[in-house]
């Protein structure tokens, strides 16, 4: 891991470089006063990134000044990703056309009416509505309404505001259960707890309450304090454990694999009714042949993978995973790995969206 985190940031710091050398030759014989200050202010940004990770924590900056920095310096990835991309593309065409001009201010432009773009994408979640027949009864009811979300990424990306309207979505469905499929935190819990979220949190409504499974980010956070915070919400945290809910459902939440001693699909399903529906929450689509393979689980959901949140990081996305994105049954068992409610870091959707799950389920009687 230290050797991919050296090689990704010597990537980035050499893509920024290539933008910046081919800012000063675009901005041509002008005053050394305005290249100075465009060297500032560009590796300012630049740099910004590695300030948010060293800042993330801390309880010194003002919230809002937190997320500047934090927008900025996540987003200069992605724009550092496109620039050089369309840089190289438009270096590649002078090369077989030397009167070819203007590559850089293309680049740049092409490069902001896409973020601005998939800025506008993230900002509106899609609905997506699956209609799945489970072959169970349930006790006292054929039919259940899921709202199932995943990587909220609460804290300096998704902020009080975006909250209080991913909340109001939700409640319009009017649930009967919500799952939350972990990363309900981002990088840290200090903006989480010093916001109170908590708050906007309890506003969520479901006539049979609200389960979830922890993500990796509960980790990177502290799974301690998250676990604390998450206990002021009416939120139920499964950690290897299995809920059964009055009307028969059962609901398994298994732990994140970075738990390496978190217990196996088979373990967690041996605990569970096999007459009566089981749904299992797994924050990291992995080890789905072992969840078909044992018979038990009507619907998995999980989520992690953001579908790469932006092009071509979609296309690794699909190698990297056995279902990166959207609905796949297998056996007797209904998958869905989502995109994600909001993002880790870049607020961008670039051939990918945002989304919100309903899982319109019907058993037998």
């Amino acid at each position: 891991m230290p050797i991919l985190f050296i090689a990704l940031l010597v990537s980035y710091l050499l893509g920024n470089f290539y933008i910046f050398v081919r800012g000063l030759q675009a901005l041509g014989q002008i005053s050394f006063v305005f290249k100075w200050g465009y060297s500032l202010v560009y590796w300012m940004g630049a740099l910004m990134l590695l300030a948010i990770f060293a800042l993330r924590s801390s309880r010194h900056i003002p919230f809002s000044v937190g997320q500047i920095l934090f927008h900025v310096g996540s987003g200069w990835l992605v724009f550092t990703l496109y620039m050089v991309v369309f840089l190289a593309v438009t270096d590649l065409v002078k090369v077989f056309n030397s009167s070819f001009q203007y590559g850089f201010a293309i680049s740049l432009l092409l490069t902001v009416s896409l973020l601005i773009y998939g800025y506008i994408r993230y900002q509106h979640p899609e609905r997506q509505v699956f209609n799945i027949h489970i072959n169970k009864p349930l006790i006292n009811t054929d039919k259940l309404k899921i709202v199932a979300i995943s990587d909220w990424h609460l804290g300096l990306g998704t902020g009080m505001e975006k909250l209080k309207k991913d909340v109001d979505r939700i409640n319009e469905e009017k649930p009967d259960l919500i799952l939350i499929g972990g990363d309900l935190i981002d990088n840290s819990v200090i903006p989480v707890i010093d916001r109170e979220m908590d708050r906007e949190l309890n506003r969520l409504h479901a006539t049979m309450g609200i389960y979830m499974a922890p993500g990796n980010h509960e980790y990177i956070s502290g799974i301690g304090a998250c676990t604390e915070f998450i206990k002021k919400t009416q939120i139920i945290l499964l950690k290897d454990s299995i809920v059964t809910l009055p009307c028969g459902l059962q609901i398994i939440g298994r732990d994140d694999r970075q738990n390496r001693n978190r217990l196996s699909v088979r373990d967690l399903t041996q605990l569970a009714d096999k007459s009566r529906p089981v749904v299992l929450i797994d924050h990291q689509p992995v080890e789905l042949a072992a969840t078909e393979a044992s018979g038990v689980v009507d619907i998995q959901f999980s989520g992690h993978t953001h579908n790469g949140q932006v092009f071509p990081l979609s296309l690794l996305a699909g190698y990297l995973f056995d279902i990166s994105y959207g609905y796949e049954k297998r056996g007797n068992t209904n998958f869905y790995v989502s995109s994600g409610y909001a993002l880790w870091g870049p607020p961008f959707r670039i051939g990918t969206c945002s989304e919100f799950v309903i899982f319109e389920c019907s058993f037998i009687e």
